[in-house]
């Protein structure tokens, strides 16, 4: 991809890549308040150093991220693969919602409690579990509760049988659904987070994933908030220390095993602003309660959302082929916004991609790429860009000189690629 960084101005160079499918960039370079941004060599730990307004966490691999944008504002050791515990009940719970949202189950209906069920994840196997009463029948409703807020392993293990016949079928389906959504390397043994050499996350793919279920299941999501949950007569706390111990907290799931350590994927709101912590491979439960909370006040003391671009704000121009204008202007419909830290200042660089140029006729509204903002090599916000303005179809002579660009350019491209 050919491009230049400009300011203020933005010019668009022909990107390379085969006739009319190329990627075309627009580069802006906006000075907005940011705190430095260090890099270590391996790029394990990227954030601000503590004397400069960081963060110094001590969980072995942890990640704080912005829920909106996504932006990350924190993160140490974020890809390496761990055992995710009981932290992939979140998997699962997806697995379920999207079954529903898609019409394939319903709240109503009812799983059988197999004994394995009961055996593996129940009131036999000693770990955490609904209390599920061995060959009875539950809704998927108060399964998912079972699974989400005593962590239930027994629940989790109903569902899946209850949705795929078996629960290795239902991990399978597991690992297909998270690359569906963009979680490379996850995979998954089972259902619940029991040790098992194919349970794998990283802190990375456990806070997409967060983000993922918060925005798309708004009315799901109220279930991690909750607080306490009665089955066969047993009442039960959430796990979640967070619930009690900072404001605007609601949500997610804790997890431990012997090989994973303890974590935690926590959530908060304040001041309109949501971030999301993970944290993983700590040794102690106290540890991680306390880290994920220092990690969530810490983004919340030092960090701000700015509009990087107002809503309909022109943010660049993008190519046209074929119409009465050389190129049409792209814009937002919502802010663009990204998260900086409240003191100091550094460059952001804006990118607007898209597939071009654009064929003409165009229509205000229509979809035409992606404005990217990075800091340093961090994606930290990705917002769709539209045409802010119709551009009618040229004249014979305007498509015909067109074509003969395009034709040269593509030659040159194909020349290019040869050497």
């Amino acid at each position: 991809m050919m491009a230049t960084e400009v300011s203020p101005q933005r010019t668009f160079w022909p990107a390379t890549g085969r006739r009319r499918h190329g990627l075309i960039a627009a580069l802006v370079v906006a000075a907005v308040a940011w705190g430095g941004v260090v890099y270590a060599a391996n790029q394990s730990v990227q954030g601000a150093k503590k004397e400069e307004g960081g963060f110094d966490g001590d969980a072995p691999t942890a990640i704080l991220i912005e829920a909106s944008s996504g932006s990350v504002l924190w993160e140490k050791n974020a890809d390496e693969m761990r055992a995710p515990s009981s932290m992939m009940k979140l998997m699962t719970a997806e697995v379920v919602f999207h079954a529903i949202k898609q019409g394939d189950i319903k709240l109503t209906d009812e799983y059988h409690v197999s004994e394995n069920a009961w055996r593996k994840g129940g009131a036999p196997s000693g770990t955490s579990t609904m209390f599920a009463a061995i060959h009875s029948k539950i809704a998927v409703d108060d399964l998912l509760h079972g699974a989400i807020i005593p962590s239930g392993n027994d629940a989790c293990i109903v569902l899946a049988e209850g949705i795929a016949g078996d629960e290795r079928a239902f991990a399978d389906s597991m690992t297909k659904r998270a690359r569906e959504l963009g979680m490379t390397q996850s995979t998954f043994g089972n259902s619940n987070g029991l040790p098992d050499p194919a349970n794998k996350m990283t802190v990375r793919d456990l806070a997409k994933l967060a983000r993922y279920v918060i925005l798309t299941y708004p009315e799901f999501y109220k279930l991690f908030g909750e607080k306490e949950f009665t089955w066969n007569k047993i009442r039960q706390q959430n796990r979640n220390p967070l619930l009690n111990s900072l404001e605007g907290a609601d949500g997610l799931k804790t997890g431990y095993t012997k090989e994973g350590g303890y974590g935690m994927v926590g959530s908060a709101v304040q001041n309109g602003i949501r971030l999301i912590v993970v944290v993983n491979g700590l040794e102690d439960p106290d540890d991680r309660a306390t880290e994920a909370k220092k990690m969530l006040e810490w983004g919340f003391r030092s960090f701000e959302a700015r509009t990087l671009f107002a809503a309909e704000q022109p943010v660049g121009y993008a190519k046209v082929f074929g119409g009465d204008s050389r190129s049409v202007k792209l814009s937002s419909p919502e802010p663009i916004k990204v998260m900086v830290p409240k003191n100091g200042s550094e460059k952001l660089i804006a990118r607007v991609v898209y597939n071009g140029p654009v064929k003409a006729p165009i229509e205000p509204g229509q979809p035409v790429g992606v404005v990217r903002v990075w800091r340093g090599t961090n994606l930290a916000v990705e917002a769709p860009v539209y045409a802010a303005e119709a551009v009618g179809r040229g004249s014979t002579m305007r498509r015909a000189i067109d074509g003969a660009s395009e034709l040269v350019i593509g030659m040159f491209r194909a020349g290019a690629e040869k050497l």
